[in-house]
């Protein structure tokens, strides 16, 4: 069936495109600062798409159309994009080419590319001109014909800002440009351009509420020797924020304001930027007459290493995160069958129960709630146009979390509600397996998330089963729920970054297995690096477990676990039982020890 509303909007698209000689357009999935999640505003690549996964780039030309996104989504484009004349390109498959390939092969001499250079970054459109330099193909930034082809776009958002308290923090804002300007000394650097928005939150210790789930302001920063800018929308700034800043020296700017503040800037000077998020337009302005050094922003090293007070506060939100979702588990498990019960309805159940929680703010993402098959879709939505009912039978997978004044979660079950299949059976214990194995690793400081990954994918590898994702991502504290830089993946890819695994930082272990038509299954506890012992061969690391939800017994087959894996998932049961008992009635905490129980096959 054709869709006539997606070709539509294409249609007005390439009419603006030729009133500025655009022979190709691109659109990211991002805003001005280059973020994983962006607001209504900014979802410019689902309007004219039909595509509303967090990642993907469509590229649009006079005779067709392209959409490039990861293994997460390539069940939802296909369906999304049924009937758009927009062809699905399924990035790191075999035979498919980047989109800088598709376009290195199909631009012809002297061509246009056009893009919104306030949401590229840098190091993207630099490297558009590195690579189509060959074909004299002119880059044309500073033009928005997607803007002018959407009639009635969302109002760019503008809520207010939030001052944190010191015993939420750990560390003033006067300590975290200390050590910023220590970094920028070490590089001979008179300016720091810095537009990362939640790096921004960390370093002026506010929050914000600009992008859903993700508590943010949008803000631009500059910082030298003896002055620190922010940039910030006017009706974003209350009485309370403009006393902070006066009193902490921070000299407040409309955020509009930014690129004429950097054009003033005196020639000559050099300014560190990190070119992934600062945008390929901001980046022509200060390379005018100035040096740049490109760096990984030093703010996001420093805001990856949680403090000991950020800690404390996370490990208290961690545990009243979890004794919510035990608790939806149980209602969940003797419920079902008695009382209708949808992906939705589940999902609103368990916000309810994040609500009551002292210093709930938000989700720190939208529920991911998926019956069965629907599972199979790591990213999966429910809506009220197409969800499925739960029966007693099958699996639900729950991908949840919260934000609280002490902390992000996020966390993942996936409960049986009925009968299952063995192959189910057999696929949700590996993937505990995996799980357990990565949670009790040890390994010596300088390892990345790379050097453990195979921790958790080995039982799955073993029968030849992967998952299109990494194992684990950090999380912010009262931040945005994924963060660098570090990670847990297996593939090295172009312009990664790996960082070493550093004590304080904080990271998911979430496996999984997905089984398209029929079912998807993850489990994700999030973990703390901590360090172990030290001795002549240097310093060991470990992870110590922040969540403690049980897991789900019912899919558990113990002959395809190790006598050492049933040792690890028995202790682990046994402390969520410690850990939870105290905050259940005394039905909820009788059914937890009934589920908790030791292996002894």
């Amino acid at each position: 069936m054709e869709n006539k509303i997606i070709q539509g909007r294409l249609n007005v698209l390439r009419e603006a495109m030729k009133k500025y000689g655009m022979d190709y357009y691109m659109i990211p999935t991002a805003d001005f600062h280059h973020s994983e999640y962006v607001s209504d505003y900014f979802k410019v690549r689902e309007y004219f798409s039909g595509f509303d996964g967090s990642n993907g780039t469509l590229l649009v030309w006079q005779d067709g159309a392209g959409l490039w996104t990861d293994g997460r989504y390539f069940i939802q484009a296909e369906n999304q994009l049924a009937g758009t004349t927009i062809t699905l390109f399924r990035m790191l498959d075999d035979g498919v080419p980047a989109i800088t390939e598709f376009l290195a092969r199909e631009m012809k001499q002297g061509q246009k590319l056009g893009f919104d250079g306030r949401v590229v970054a840098a190091v993207e459109g630099k490297l558009y001109e590195k690579l189509l330099k060959e074909k004299s193909v002119e880059i044309v930034y500073d033009r928005d014909p997607a803007g002018e082809a959407w009639p009635d776009r969302p109002a760019l958002p503008a809520g207010e800002v939030m001052v944190l308290d010191a015993e939420l923090t750990g560390k003033s804002v006067a300590e975290k440009l200390k050590e910023v300007r220590g970094k920028m000394a070490s590089a001979g650097a008179d300016g720091y351009l810095l537009n990362k928005l939640d790096d921004l939150m960390w370093l002026f210790n506010i929050r914000g509420s600009d992008v859903d789930c993700n508590p943010v302001a949008l803000s631009y920063g500059y910082i030298t020797k003896d002055a620190a800018y922010l940039f910030l929308q006017r009706e974003a700034l209350t009485g309370e924020a403009e006393k902070y800043f006066d009193s902490h020296q921070i000299r407040w700017q409309e955020y509009q304001e930014i690129f004429d503040f950097l054009a003033d800037l005196p020639p000559g000077g050099r300014i560190l930027v990190d070119n992934r998020s600062v945008s390929y337009a901001l980046y022509q302005v200060i390379a005018k007459d100035r040096q740049i050094t490109e760096i990984i922003n030093p703010t996001e090293l420093l805001k990856a290493m949680k403090n000991p007070v950020e800690l404390e506060n996370m490990e208290q939100v961690y545990l009243q995160d979890s004794v919510a979702l035990t608790k939806f588990i149980y209602w969940l498990k003797h419920t079902i069958g008695k009382e209708e019960i949808t992906e939705i309805s589940a999902a609103d159940h368990l916000e309810r129960l994040r609500r009551e929680i002292p210093g709930f703010l938000d989700l720190s993402f939208p529920t991911i709630s998926g019956y069965n098959a629907n599972a199979a879709m790591m990213h999966y939505e429910a809506t009220p146009e197409k969800h499925s009912v739960l029966k007693p039978e099958g699996i639900l997978l729950v991908d949840s979390g919260g934000q609280y004044l002490g902390g992000t979660t996020d966390v993942t079950r996936t409960i049986v509600l009925g009968s299952v299949s063995d192959e189910i059976k057999m696929h949700y214990t590996l993937v505990a397996a995996g799980m357990l194995q990565l949670t009790h690793a040890k390994w010596l400081h300088g390892c990345t998330g790379r050097n453990l990954d195979i921790l958790a994918r080995q039982p799955l590898w073993q029968i030849g089963i992967d998952y299109k994702c990494g194992t684990g991502h950090g999380i912010g504290y009262i931040l945005n729920v994924h963060e660098g830089p570090q990670n847990i993946r297996w593939r090295y890819t172009d312009h990664m970054i790996e960082a070493e695994l550093e004590t304080g930082m904080v990271v998911s272990n979430e496996p999984g297995v997905y089984v398209e038509g029929s079912h998807g299954i993850r489990i994700e506890n999030i973990m703390v690096v901590k360090n172990g012992e030290k001795n002549e061969y240097g310093q060991f690391m470990y992870f110590d477990t922040l969540t403690y939800v049980p897991i789900d017994m019912e899919a558990i087959e113990p002959h395809y676990l190790s006598e050492i894996q049933k040792e690890w998932l028995t202790d682990y049961q046994r402390v969520v039982y410690e850990k939870v008992s105290p905050y259940l009635n005394e039905d909820e905490k009788d059914w937890l020890r009934s589920v908790t129980y030791e292996i002894t096959i």
